[in-house]
């Protein structure tokens, strides 16, 4: 069974950037779709961006233009680029793979975003 581990999140003031990475203990080319999820405080656990194996991705409206997915399956890593970083995006991020119908969760990274 595939293990995924978050990594990078970190205390970072608004405006500033954070990269996180997903390392999976197996290959990650067998994963069709690979995802980045947040929840904070009281809400929902929520998508914030996705990419296929065919490298097409998919961003929630909140954080297009400001967050970035890729994944390097030579290093079986997917990373997040957070760039522009608000108070609101403080939250636990989740990564997440999808293969053969089972979803694969990583335990989380927390990332706060305050003065």
């Amino acid at each position: 069974q595939v293990q995924l581990v978050e990594s990078g999140g970190d205390l970072v003031q608004p405006g500033g950037s954070l990269r996180l990475a997903c390392a999976a203990s197996g290959s990650i080319s067998n994963f069709y779709a690979m995802g980045w999820y947040r929840q904070a405080p009281g809400k929902q656990r929520e998508l914030v961006a996705v990419i296929i194996s065919g490298g097409g991705t998919h961003y929630d409206n909140d954080v297009k233009g400001r967050f970035t997915i890729s994944r390097d399956n030579a290093k079986n890593t997917m990373y997040l680029q957070m760039d522009s970083l608000k108070p609101e995006d403080t939250a636990v991020y989740y990564c997440n793979g999808k293969q053969s119908g089972i979803d694969y969760w990583g335990q989380g990274t927390q990332v706060t975003v305050s003065s």
